[in-house]
């Protein structure tokens, strides 16, 4: 599969902060990726280096084919990484022609793309009539205008209410149905769940996972166990490959996270065998949000 963008040991300082560090991954073509993190992971700074408006530290990154300047690629780019910022008192389609003179593309697309973006019926509105959510749909298709090979979104969702984030949703899975590639960073884990096939999960400008969305949910779930011999148990489970963490919770739950797959019934017939009896054995399924919890907890 093509690539779009590469990013190799990327690495941004600001004075002893460092925002990103040692970061490397791959988009490729007709996919959508999610850069998912906490506020202040990197992300945004992330998206800044590879469109040209931050400079990075060490590192390297390159379009498509390693061969295209990054002044022409961004002609293949359409994003947002700021608030949509048009004149407040001309109207859509009047915004939209400027965009187009200024990115030096035909303004014949302009219909189609409000219809994309569900605004086609009030491209002769002002733009200081619009909601957040109108604003951010005329930003997408402003976006759009060059019909991009990939589409780049920071936070896109960002202070809408619940059918503003909706319509963004839909919108960016029309889009992505359409064959452009999406990168969108996010801090919400429903966000990318619902919409991306691939993510990256960056905490402190560190990497913590790369790949499809459905590879991180293939875990081997949990097991929540409690047992008179607490400490026994604890050091028993130390001693296991079977378990990749485990953690004592207030109720004197211990809760056991699978490395490999092993049903309840063969645990209990270990632990008897070592001469500790359980009082409470629960086998669980992690969701991805637990999955996501664990893996950026793990980093202090």
């Amino acid at each position: 599969m093509e690539n779009i963008l590469t990013i190799n040991n990327l690495t941004k300082k600001f004075g002893a902060l460092t925002a990103v560090k040692d970061l490397s991954f791959t988009i490729k073509k007709g996919n959508v990726y999610g850069i998912l993190g906490p506020n202040g992971s990197g992300k945004s700074t992330t998206l800044g280096i590879v469109l040209n408006v931050v400079n990075s530290t060490s590192g390297s990154f390159t379009w498509f084919d390693g061969n295209t300047s990054t002044h022409q690629a961004l002609k293949k780019v359409g994003a947002i990484i700021e608030r949509p910022n048009f004149y407040p008192y001309m109207t859509a389609e009047q915004n939209l022609k400027l965009v187009c003179k200024i990115k030096e593309v035909s303004d014949h697309k302009i219909d189609e793309k409000l219809e994309t973006v569900g605004l086609l019926d009030r491209k002769n509105s002002k733009f200081k009539t619009f909601s957040l959510g109108m604003k951010q749909r005329l930003a997408i298709a402003s976006a759009l205008l060059n019909d991009p090979e990939i589409l780049i979104l920071d936070e896109p969702t960002n202070g809408l209410d619940p059918q503003g984030i909706h319509q963004i949703r839909e919108i960016i899975k029309k889009i992505a149905a359409k064959g452009t590639t999406i990168l969108l960073a996010s801090h919400l884990l429903d966000e990318v769940e619902k919409v991306c096939s691939h993510v990256v999960i960056i905490r402190k400008g560190v990497k913590l996972y790369s790949g499809p969305v459905d590879d991180m949910n293939k875990s081997f779930g949990f097991f929540e166990l409690k047992s008179e011999q607490k400490s026994a148990l604890l050091i028993w489970l130390s001693k296991q490959n079977t378990f990749k963490d485990f953690k004592e919770e207030e109720d004197n739950k211990i809760t056991a996270f699978l490395a490999q797959e092993l049903d309840a019934e063969s645990l209990n017939r270990q632990l008897f065998e070592e001469g500790i009896v359980l009082t409470h054995l629960v086998k669980r399924k992690e969701s991805l949000e637990e999955q996501f919890l664990q893996l950026t907890n793990n980093l202090n």
